[in-house]
């Protein structure tokens, strides 16, 4: 991933920051509607006294409830930072005679018992859709359907007493565990709901919120073409997900199918490729992977390049390189929710599907990471940063979030993406550790689900509106591949300027207010979107 150099560093700085207050204020919400409770959990305490050498006077004494010394946190907690601070300077001492300060020593081990609070599963409610098999990709339902809004209560004893809300600002409500709201057609832009549950507990769920979508289909000639296509984003939602980034920016994708490059095709053929690629020909023969012995010059360029006889001779070798990822692709595309085609025709720019480091140093991987670029995902993409996190380091260091971490433990962090993401290997066929490459696809897309999420917030800085309420899915899809080859810094101030100034956000709109750093940014999104 290029990412240019020059980039606003204040304005990604009030990126940031917005983004933690927004997670301290989600954060700060969830509490007040935690379950807690207090259980007694037996343990084994050792007790110590604080004793000062010179009077052999019991200064204190102090109870943990592991082996080995109390740390200085615990004498500070039970005693006083001063004695604290008196005890952990105090040198060994032989000389018993003449022993200043203070020591520990150990008086008795035995089984307790404390009272600790636990936080209970709270009530929740799913959505689903009743009487509707949908059908294909295209979620189409041959009648208008009946949104269903099921109650779920975990703790035993307890149940849903009702469920609540607003649809369109018109409120319901059901007494019962489940609620019927049969849906009509809709907006464009789709109807909002705002729903939550009421619990024998004595408290309510969260409240939580979706968009959803209902157009008719407009056919009626042709019944398997014929009703309506329901689209519904919410973290509740029990049905065919919507790709992810779709919930991110709160933005439905076109109906029925959306363009060729946004798709994720059933089958790996449907995703073949047959470019002729120079840049990887030059690397196939540089590894003496293809017979050139035809070509006088070698097939090669002084830049590493294949020449017209080089690609000539390594073409079918080309081809079959360029789709041997994309079973892996296709993979990763339905478990992560980013169309295949758009990674595919994302590495084809940023690599030619030649993973090893060489056109660019300190770029890895068939989507070229970054030091910036592995920033980017372990920021914002919190998912990811925890399952990746805890492979290096412990989870209470992982619990602070990168931003907690000290410069030296993200360095490390990064170090170790890159690593993931790098596949060169001497001693592999073609030097490329290909198993590396196949479980690097996975890192891209997370990556790619963080370029989601940090257009989605810089959209929201400039113009306090959810993405999908400002652009379209496809070209919300545009601000995030230019935000992922030239940086936030170029992608926020060109999505500032054109709010200011023209109160839209279609990329059209956009594209004027790409500086002359960041103007790269257009031709490589208009390759990818072909």
């Amino acid at each position: 991933m290029k990412t240019i150099k020059t980039v606003c560093g204040a304005l990604i700085g009030v990126l940031l920051l917005l983004s933690i207050l927004a997670t301290w204020g989600n954060s700060a919400h969830a509490q007040e509607n935690k379950r807690l409770t207090t259980v007694i959990v037996p343990y084994t305490a050792y007790a110590w006294w604080l004793i000062a050498w010179e009077t052999n006077q019991i200064l204190c004494e102090i109870t943990i409830d592991h082996e080995g010394l109390p740390t200085v946190p615990e004498v500070a907690e039970a005693c006083g930072s001063e004695f604290a601070d008196a005890w952990f300077t105090t040198p060994p001492c032989k000389d018993l005679s003449k022993c200043q300060g203070l020591y520990l020593h150990h008086i008795r081990t035995y089984p307790d018992e404390r009272q600790v609070e636990v936080t209970l599963p709270p009530a929740t409610i799913w959505l689903e859709l009743e009487q509707c098999p949908l059908m294909g990709l295209q979620n189409l339902c041959p009648e208008l359907p009946t949104l269903l809004l099921r109650g779920e209560e975990p703790l035993s004893g307890e149940r849903i007493t009702a469920i609540q809300g607003t649809l369109d600002g018109q409120p319901f409500r059901c007494e019962a565990d489940i609620c019927k709201l049969p849906l009509n057609v809709t907006p464009i832009y789709g109807s909002e709901l705002e729903f939550w549950a009421e619990s024998s507990y004595g408290d309510t769920s969260e409240v939580f919120n979706a968009q959803i979508r209902v157009v008719d289909s407009g056919v009626s000639a042709t019944p398997e073409n014929a009703g309506y296509y329901i689209d519904i984003i919410s973290s509740q939602w029990k049905g065919p997900p919507l790709p992810s980034c779709a919930q991110i920016w709160e933005s439905f994708p076109p109906i029925g199918e959306p363009p060729a490059w946004l798709r994720t095709p059933e089958q790996s053929g449907l995703l073949a490729s047959e470019e002729p690629y120079y840049y990887l020909a030059g690397r196939l023969i540089s590894q003496g992977l293809v017979d050139v012995s035809a070509c006088t010059t070698g097939g090669l360029l002084p830049n590493g390049y294949a020449d017209a006889c080089g690609l000539e001779s390594a073409r079918p070798l080309v081809e079959q390189w360029q789709n041997q990822f994309d079973e892996r692709i296709i993979e990763v595309a339905k478990g992560s929710g980013i169309p295949a085609q758009l990674m595919k025709n994302l590495f084809a720019q940023e690599s030619q599907f030649w993973p090893g480091v060489f056109r660019v140093p300190y770029e890895f991987g068939l989507g070229q990471l970054t030091d910036n670029g592995g920033e980017a995902v372990l920021i914002w993409n919190p998912d990811f940063f925890q399952q990746f996190c805890s492979l290096v380091f412990t989870q209470e260091a992982c619990a602070q979030g990168y931003l907690g971490l000290d410069e030296e433990h993200r360095a490390i962090l990064r170090g170790a993406l890159a690593l993931q993401a790098k596949s060169d290997c001497p001693t592999c066929p073609a030097g490329i550790d290909l198993s590396n490459v196949n479980f690097s696809i996975e890192l891209f897309a997370n990556t790619l689900k963080a370029n989601c999420a940090q257009v989605s917030r810089t959209i929201f800085n400039a113009t306090q509106k959810m993405a999908g309420m400002v652009s379209t899915y496809e070209d919300l899809w545009r601000m995030t591949i230019a935000n992922y080859h030239a940086g936030p810094g170029c992608v926020a101030y060109a999505i500032h300027q054109a709010w200011n100034q023209s109160g839209r956000l279609s990329w059209e709109q956009i594209i004027p207010f790409f500086t002359d750093p960041c103007k790269g940014a257009i031709p490589y999104v208009e390759k990818i979107t072909q």
